[in-house]
């Protein structure tokens, strides 16, 4: 009986281990298939990841190539596919890329690489990214020249020179000089760091430790740092000249002292002759010795004609010019010179009252191009405002000096002195810039803001840093 029992015993556990046996095994089929699966999808996930970002790198490498051509090379619309090999040259999938182009006026071009496995079609993955080439319009104010920017100068944006730079403002971006260190001209004494402040207190002269200034420089100093090549940033004057003659709008050189023209927001622009400059008033006479100094402001001008913006928004004209105005949605590239360039023959542009977008969104430029200066005249707006890309080839962005009254002489009197000059874009000066001198003459508060869209958005015919396209953005967008 002892043996029949634990027989019946061995039956019953034997049912149970296989009654469990029953259960569990195909579930750990069932988890092993599923992870099998998993794993599957995870690699092919990961290889229609892969695809996505050849095509990527199929397309920056076209551009490289091609660096107009958004058409993949069919000179058709795409969307357009591409089939992948592996290693061994087995077709294993497909990319198909989206391509929109550049506005006008920019330089930043969206690619959409879609990767396709073909032994998983519901393996996708989309990669989305943006390119585009870098104009010269990096900073704020550009100089190749010694530099002082004064109390009462704010600045939003990076700053360089080529040479030497005392600020004594407050710096919201990274002042850099190409110089170590320069024999600061206005001052006596020893030389001085290649970017330094006087701002109490006074930072030290070489070869000590630079002080780290937080009040002064809110993203730090750098010096020396490579040059930045002027001549690059320097429009080619004559090609802009042979595109307007062609296709944008030129004028040549007037019977008077030159040119105003009145930007309008419907794209449309007023163009004056100038026929009188206001006098200099008494014994308001040059004392620096400032070549061209004038009052360069308008007394008399004759009305010429109403023209609209043309199709590739460069407007060149021989003669010195005055601007002012207001734009929507525009774009466009005013330019002042005089061939063959002769010194002393150059010319100027002149802005007395607002220049000013209604967009602040990259949908409005305007850049100014001067042979020689970009001025701000005698009567010049007390609040004045200048938005757009400012460039003196030649000459300097600035305001000549108008000496203050002394001793019951009226000299330069009220217009010695300006309130607030605001300039939204950037300077670019092969002289040294200045709209206040430091006997208390000129613009009082000086504010420069960095237009960041003029880097990829700049304005028409401005210069590029080279053909290459760079990555400004990169995400996965399934």
């Amino acid at each position: 009986m002892n043996y029949k029992k634990k027989s019946g015993q061995i039956l019953v556990q034997a049912l149970i281990v296989s009654a469990l046996a029953a259960i569990i095994i195909p579930l750990l089929v069932h988890l092993a298939l599923t992870n099998l699966a998993s794993s599957k999808n995870v690699f092919s996930n990961e290889v229609a990841f892969q695809v996505a970002e050849a095509g990527i790198e199929y397309y920056r490498w076209h551009l490289a190539h091609a660096p107009e051509d958004f058409q993949d090379g069919t000179g058709a619309p795409g969307p357009y596919l591409h089939p992948y090999s592996d290693k061994e040259g087995n077709v294993i999938g497909e990319f198909q890329l989206e391509i929109t182009p550049p506005p006008i006026g920019s330089t930043v071009v969206e690619i959409v690489s879609t990767g396709v496995v073909n032994n998983n079609p519901q393996a996708i993955r989309k990669i989305r990214t943006q390119l585009a080439i870098p104009s010269l319009a990096k900073y704020a104010v550009v100089v190749d020249d010694n530099i002082r920017f004064g109390e009462g100068t704010e600045v939003f944006g990076p700053i360089h020179s080529n040479k030497g730079i005392r600020f004594d403002g407050l710096a919201h971006g990274v002042v850099s000089s190409a110089v170590a260190e320069y024999n600061d001209p206005d001052h006596s004494g020893g030389v001085e760091f290649g970017v330094h402040t006087h701002v109490d207190p006074v930072d030290p002269q070489p070869p000590v430790v630079v002080p780290t200034r937080n009040d002064v420089f809110l993203a730090g100093r750098q010096f020396p740092v490579p040059a930045v090549d002027f001549t690059g940033l320097i429009a080619d004057l004559a090609q802009i000249k042979s595109d307007a003659q062609i296709s944008g709008l030129y004028f040549g050189s007037s019977s008077g002292f030159g040119y105003h023209i009145v930007l309008k927001p419907d794209d449309t622009f007023d163009v004056y002759e100038v026929d009188a400059l206001i006098p200099k008033p008494n014994g308001c006479i040059s004392v620096l010795g400032q070549q061209g100094w004038g009052t360069w402001s308008i007394q008399d001008e004759t009305m010429l004609q109403t023209y609209t913006f043309p199709a590739n928004g460069l407007l060149f004209f021989e003669d010195d010019l005055w601007v002012d105005g207001h734009i929507n949605t525009a774009r466009i590239t005013i330019a002042a010179g005089r061939f063959p360039d002769t010194p002393g023959q150059r010319k100027n542009i002149t802005v007395n009252d607002n220049l000013l977008y209604t967009n602040y969104d990259g949908q409005d430029v305007i850049a100014l191009i001067a042979q020689e200066n970009v001025n701000a005249g005698m009567i010049s707006a007390d609040f004045l405002r200048i938005d757009g890309a400012l460039i003196a080839q030649k000459g300097r962005v600035g305001r000549y000096y108008y000496r203050p009254p002394t001793q019951n002489q009226e000299r330069c009197d009220p217009y010695h002195v300006r309130d607030t000059i605001t300039l939204y874009g950037m300077v670019g000066t092969a002289e040294r810039y200045g709209f206040a001198y430091s006997d208390g003459t000129g613009y009082q508060n000086r504010n420069i803001i960095y237009d960041t869209h003029l880097l990829f958005s700049p304005p028409p015919s401005f210069p590029l840093t080279s053909d290459e396209y760079e990555t400004i953005l990169w995400e996965e967008v399934r």
